[in-house]
């Protein structure tokens, strides 16, 4: 699913526009930014490669971690939700309040609304009794009804105008559904379809690559491309979680939730820090470009 567009102008080029340009945005007569509507640079990183190994690692962990949390500690999922509801809105408060994209703050807050987002399914089905088939059309829902006020007040859903807070506001709350209904399908077509983590790995992957070829050859909507790789990677790390961390008689490799989730929150660390020292190495001198997805 690896292609390569030239860059251009517009806005709808994902993963061509650096993620530190400057937005427009009036001034105060002291020089600093217009306190009524908080314009900053943009808040998100490069759309590269990187950006979708760390995409599908931190969705994975939000799996496995969720698993670990739920198993291993004797707290009830409704408690950890708290727990976790609490240290990603803490983390989101700095997020919010720098004024760029700070790779610690971003990558950190996707670790932990991947595992809020899993529990808030898990707490529904396994203490609530609602179906699979709910949660994942009731999610699917609210993500598609996030997406139109979005689009209806700002008139763009592209991550590279992510320049305001409203925005931004917006932005991680598509995230917060498009995990929770990506936890929601996986488990729906691995356990409640009896596909399996494996075979549901292979689905997800292929569903990925259908959207790349329609963007690279079909002429799809980048924006839109972009959106529908982000949303199908959930359940891609989900199986791939489940499929790792999952005893044997249930279809998995029995790695274990412990194991499978330090290992893959330990190659997150390493690619977020490849990723920020080639940003940097990029702003001292002109390097070539990595190339990106299909989003």
């Amino acid at each position: 699913m690896k292609v390569v567009k030239k860059n251009t102008a517009s806005e709808e080029a994902i993963a061509t526009l650096p993620s530190a340009q400057p937005a427009t945005q009036p001034a105060t007569r002291s020089g600093g930014l217009h306190p009524e509507l908080r314009r900053m640079l943009v808040k998100v990183p490069q759309v590269t490669v990187a950006f979708w190994v760390v995409k599908v690692l931190a969705t994975t962990v939000g799996e496995t971690a969720a698993d670990f949390l739920a198993t291993q500690f004797g707290l009830s999922l409704l408690s950890l939700i708290g727990i976790m509801g609490t240290a990603l809105a803490a983390v989101l408060v700095f997020q919010f309040r720098a004024y760029k994209y700070v790779p610690s703050y971003y990558w950190l807050s996707v670790v932990l609304i991947s595992v809020f987002g899993t529990l808030i399914t898990d707490v529904l089905v396994d203490d609530h009794g609602v179906s699979l088939w709910t949660c994942t059309i009731g999610f699917g829902a609210a993500m598609l009804a996030t997406f139109a006020v979005w689009f209806q007040q700002e008139r763009t859903l592209s991550i590279h105008s992510i320049d305001s807070t409203e925005r931004e506001a917006f932005y991680w709350l598509a995230i917060l559904f498009t995990f929770a209904l990506g936890t929601a399908a996986g488990d729906l077509l691995a356990e409640k379809l009896s596909l399996g983590y494996f075979n549901s790995l292979l689905l997800f992957t292929a569903m990925i690559a259908a959207v790349a070829v329609a963007w690279r050859y079909l002429d799809l909507n980048a924006v839109v491309a972009f959106w529908m790789v982000y949303i199908l990677t959930r359940p891609l790390g989900a199986s791939t979680g489940d499929y790792l961390s999952q005893d044997k008689v249930n279809g998995g490799l029995a790695l274990g939730t412990t194991v499978t989730s330090l290992v893959f929150l330990g190659a997150i660390l390493g690619v977020v820090v490849y990723m920020t020292m080639r940003e940097r190495r990029s702003s001292i001198g002109p390097t070539d470009p990595e190339p990106a997805l299909a989003a």
